[in-house]
């Protein structure tokens, strides 16, 4: 039986100078993006009549797209506006997820394992996805780990890095967790499998440095920012999973869900801590404009 390509929610792509509905067969099996893995991406989201971050999200795409060794096509400028012109097809009731794309489609005449810049393409997808997390997650060290820059395009958002984290997440649901807290190749934490973590001790904030192991989030820095700009003492250092276990809370953020408590990691239960709580509240009123900007 063929598997059904339709999307599970709404969905709208722009590409080569039109707005397609569902899901429309973009890359071939002989396309360099599907048989050698030239793909980048980015994510950004809309509620409420608002895409927080959404300029600087397009611009890392197009950084992203050069680390690839991909041409960006369009603007920082061109692709918020497409993202503002596809966000009016929806009903503006659920949440939406931003999604501009390059790829490649040929091999360089040097080698048809590099990507021919001059075949890049780009596609803009916007889909319904509710936001969640606001439950809190669970935790569980990972026996994987992130990739050096020596040895994958940590530099970019790249999707070849994703099948990596894909395979954290369901070895942690294997043993009962939503997530895994993931360390690089020395053993140091540097994320979950799919969003930036933080922890608290002591009323101080921490993060770990950003090493080039992973992605150092958008979303990450705002709310670092916007913490800091409320008086808390909020660092950036290399950090164990020891200390992990003894913070006396933990916390995610990420562009999909924002700011998430974690509940438990490994044997160790938390309580939803009042810095994440404050962490929320500062972001959404960020974002709603009941702050002053932080730039």
């Amino acid at each position: 039986m063929a598997v059904d390509t339709s999307p599970r929610s709404t969905t709208w792509t722009y590409v080569d100078g039109e707005w397609l509905t569902g899901n429309p067969p973009l890359i071939g099996p002989t396309s360099h993006a599907i048989w050698l893995g030239s793909t980048v991406f980015d994510g950004a989201r809309w509620f409420d009549g608002i895409a927080p971050d959404l300029d600087l999200h397009c611009q890392r795409i197009n950084r992203s797209a050069l680390a690839m060794g991909l041409k960006p096509l369009k603007t920082a400028e061109e692709i918020e506006a497409l993202a503002w012109e596809g966000v009016k097809k929806f009903d503006g009731k659920t949440p939406i997820y931003i999604k501009p794309m390059y790829w490649g489609e040929h091999g360089s005449s040097a080698s048809v394992v590099a990507v021919d810049a001059e075949s890049t393409r780009f596609a803009l997808c916007l889909f319904e996805a509710a936001l969640g997390g606001h439950g809190g997650v669970t935790l569980t060290v990972s026996p994987f780990r992130r990739p050096s820059p020596e040895t994958a395009m940590t530099d970019a958002k790249a999707g070849s890095l994703y099948p990596n984290s894909g395979r954290m997440i369901v070895e942690a649901k294997k043993r009962g967790f939503d997530n895994a807290l993931v360390r690089d190749m020395i053993g140091n934490v540097v994320e979950t499998a799919s969003s930036n973590v933080f922890m608290v001790k002591d009323g101080i904030i921490c993060t770990p440095v950003a090493n080039r192991t992973f992605l150092a989030g958008i979303t990450r820095a705002r709310v670092m920012g916007l913490l800091r700009r409320e008086g808390f003492d909020v660092r950036e250092e290399t950090l164990s999973v020891e200390q992990f276990m003894a913070a006396d809370e933990i916390f995610t953020t990420g562009n999909y869900s924002k700011v998430v408590s974690v509940n438990r990691l490994d044997n160790r239960e938390f309580q939803q801590g009042p810095v994440a709580r404050k962490a929320l509240e500062l972001y959404m009123d960020w974002a709603y404009g009941r702050t002053a900007s932080e730039e």
